[in-house]
């Protein structure tokens, strides 16, 4: 089986071919929201970050914008900054560059404000754009795909039915030879024991244990217990009471493939397979770590009908909750309610799964594409604002 793509010279196919409209601060969301508004072709990526934190957390903003200006869904990079904040534009566009991308800057406070920064990013996003549409969808492979994975807004439906069919789309994903990111950390914990049992080996198994400490060790360290936070209220309506319950569900999109690594957030795998990256369960930073991380393509199923896309990389949005695919069907794109209906099989519906992950990445619309529900997104901070 094969999909449609864009090659990439740097290695990596596309199944988007978007120019990113790039923000490096909070203060360029503005410009960069407006160039991408007026060119075909462009999207743009916003987030709440890039100045007055530590330096840990500055140096997550501009690895993030890297590895999202890294992306194979993206043919091009602008990065829109403001001029003074903390981030380094000039250290992110090399590396963006070096993968043989064209990357070009707009510095807000040089170019003399807003209105002549978007003028001069309108035309700046209209030549990319003109560029990134001379290249055409080639076949690849699925070992091509980097597959990102994402519950939310989850009932019981999800860890019934749902999740455990994208595991099985992980596990062919896998078995072609491609890569999947698990993310999600805090819905490991009451169930991290299983996952790392199904680590390739002891030492893998103890950094995915370790990634958990540390998650509930934030939470400890601020004086509360991560369960006031996890599940939340909208899990507790859809009949996840505990945690653990919720972790056990959630742990079923991995499928039954050996994890091969662990990864911090927003890191790209350097291995094939299974692995794991480092991130909360919150829609707008694990999306962007995935982003960041190089999945080209994520699957997210929700019970109770979570709506988030990303800028520009496609979500399709699973449920096995027959209420949500009625009355939300302007923001789901696939329904396994059949398996709790009893007339389909895990494994059928995981087949036919993979049928839309294919047409999807070949380049079929995404709800969330469609309706343009991508725009709330943010990087995963450790530290405080300062």
């Amino acid at each position: 089986m094969e999909f449609l793509g864009y090659e990439r010279e740097q290695g990596g196919v596309g199944t988007r071919n978007y120019v990113g409209i790039l923000s490096t601060v909070i203060c360029g969301n503005e410009v960069a929201e407006k160039i991408a508004s007026q060119v075909k072709g462009a999207t743009a990526f916003l987030h709440h970050q890039g100045c007055c934190q530590t330096p840990v957390d500055i140096n997550r903003v501009n690895d993030a914008l890297i590895g999202l200006g890294k992306n194979p869904n993206l043919a091009a990079v602008l990065l829109v900054s403001l001029g003074c904040e903390s981030t380094n534009i000039h250290l992110v566009a090399d590396a963006i560059s070096a993968t043989g991308k064209r990357v070009e800057t707009i510095l807000i406070q040089e170019e003399g404000g807003a209105a002549r920064s978007t003028a001069q990013g309108i035309l700046l996003a209209q030549s990319m754009a003109t560029e990134a549409s001379e290249q055409k969808r080639e076949p690849f492979p699925l070992s091509e795909l980097v597959l990102g994975l994402k519950c939310g807004s989850s009932d019981t439906t999800s860890g019934l039915s749902a999740n455990p069919v994208v595991g099985i789309l992980s596990d062919l994903i896998v078995e072609a030879g491609g890569t999947s990111i698990l993310g999600e950390v805090t819905e490991f914990i009451g169930a991290e024991h299983l996952l790392a049992k199904h680590a390739k080996d002891e030492e893998t198994a103890r950094k995915m244990l370790a990634l958990v400490d540390r998650m509930e060790n934030r939470a400890i360290q601020m004086g509360f217990d991560i369960r006031g936070g996890q599940p939340t209220g909208g899990n507790i309506k859809g009949g996840l009471t505990t945690i653990e319950e919720k972790s056990l569900g959630a742990i079923a999109k991995a499928g039954n493939a050996p994890f091969q690594a662990v990864y911090e957030y927003g890191v790209k795998p350097d291995v094939k397979g299974l692995v794991v990256m480092d991130s909360p369960g919150r829609e707008p930073e694990i999306l962007t770590g995935l982003a960041a991380a190089g999945a080209n393509v994520i699957a997210f199923t929700t019970g109770r009908g979570a709506p988030q896309g990303f800028p520009f990389v496609p979500v399709i949005k699973l449920t096995g909750n027959e209420k949500t695919w009625k009355n939300l069907i302007d923001h789901m794109d696939f329904t396994v309610s059949s398996v709790m209906e009893g007339t389909e099989s895990l494994e059928e519906a995981g087949k036919r799964l993979l049928g839309e992950l294919v047409d999807v990445a070949s380049g079929k619309m995404t709800k969330a594409e469609i309706s343009g529900y991508t725009s709330s997104m943010d990087i995963y901070m450790v530290g405080p604002v300062i």
